[in-house]
């Protein structure tokens, strides 16, 4: 299949990438110029590459004409740190996805896959599923709602096959260091005390391969359409996870419960209901120890 990949140079988008590519599909991404493309140093030469953004997709038009993109996948977003959560710039990223909707529309794309997020729900007291109203507190997940919102209409006028997969917490080697993953391994390895809340908090944590996969099957499904949770199936004790962590990469590091007072709109329990994607086949593959490890792993080689 040939797949326009959008977002390809960020974390999660790099992964299915790479997935993509060793599934045989024939892949094109979208990078602005001045996109670092570290994360897809392996694979660069086996993706067709379209420099180019969402601010100016005219110019890219004749490209993408020539690729014929049976199918796009819409990892693209700007702000995606905590930092910009509540970013104005929050709302071009709806410009961008129903911009990006139409050309695929007019260029006869049969499948849209968009990257919704948890955001979109706000917090619950358990497991979300599907059907649970979005209630977002955030501009990031006000931005990820409208978009998929707008989106699904635009798919639905012009015939296309539409899923919006939104994702809950992922992990893995080389995130972005803000995260608390990456973050609490910096911290570790350098021998100082980590700040953070109570961790009370029930967490899920899914690898990056497993939502990468997650993805394949839902542009390589025709059954897949509408929202789709995605993300890890239980939520342990974020403080075993932290705890867990701070013993694969420094035993003796000072972990430092409480210092940070939780948010007005603190998540208490970050769980998935995947109930939409189990029945498709899908399910998470990567204990959480087995990811941790490799995780720390990764960082600890790094200089």
């Amino acid at each position: 299949m040939r797949i326009l990949l959008t977002g390809a140079t960020g974390f999660l988008g790099s992964y299915l990438a790479k997935e993509l590519v060793a599934r045989g599909h024939d892949v094109a991404v979208l990078r602005r110029r001045e996109a670092d493309p570290w994360r897809l140093a392996d694979i660069l030469d086996k993706v067709q590459q379209i420099d180019g953004g969402f601010d100016d997709l005219a110019a890219i038009r004749p490209a993408l004409e020539g690729f014929r993109p049976e199918a796009a996948a819409h990892l693209g977003w700007r702000g995606v740190g905590n930092i910009d959560r509540d970013n104005p710039v929050q709302a071009q990223n709806i410009v961008d996805a129903v911009q990006l909707a139409r050309l695929c529309a007019e260029l006869g794309v049969a499948s849209f896959i968009g990257a919704g997020s948890q955001a979109e729900y706000g917090p619950y007291p358990r497991a979300i599923e599907e059907d649970d109203a979005a209630r977002p507190t955030t501009l990031y997940g006000h931005a990820k709602l409208c978009a998929g919102t707008m989106v699904a209409h635009m798919a639905r006028q012009a015939g296309m096959r539409f899923a919006w997969l939104r994702v809950f917490s992922t992990y893995g080697p080389k995130d972005a260091d803000t995260w608390l993953i990456p973050s609490l391994i910096k911290t570790l390895r350098a021998g100082r005390r980590m700040a953070l809340t109570g961790c009370e908090q029930r967490w899920g944590f899914l690898h990056a391969r497993d939502a990468a996969a997650a993805f394949c099957l839902a542009l390589e499904n025709p059954q897949a359409s509408g929202i789709l949770n995605l993300g890890a199936d239980d939520a342990p004790p974020l403080k075993n996870t932290v705890m867990a962590l701070r013993d694969l990469v420094n035993p003796s590091a000072e972990l430092g419960f409480g210092d940070i007072p939780y948010r007005p709109d603190q998540v208490m329990i970050l769980q998935a209901g995947i109930s939409k994607l189990a029945k498709l086949g899908w399910k998470p593959q990567i204990d959480l120890q087995t990811g941790l490890r490799e995780t720390a792993a990764w960082y600890v080689e790094q200089p």
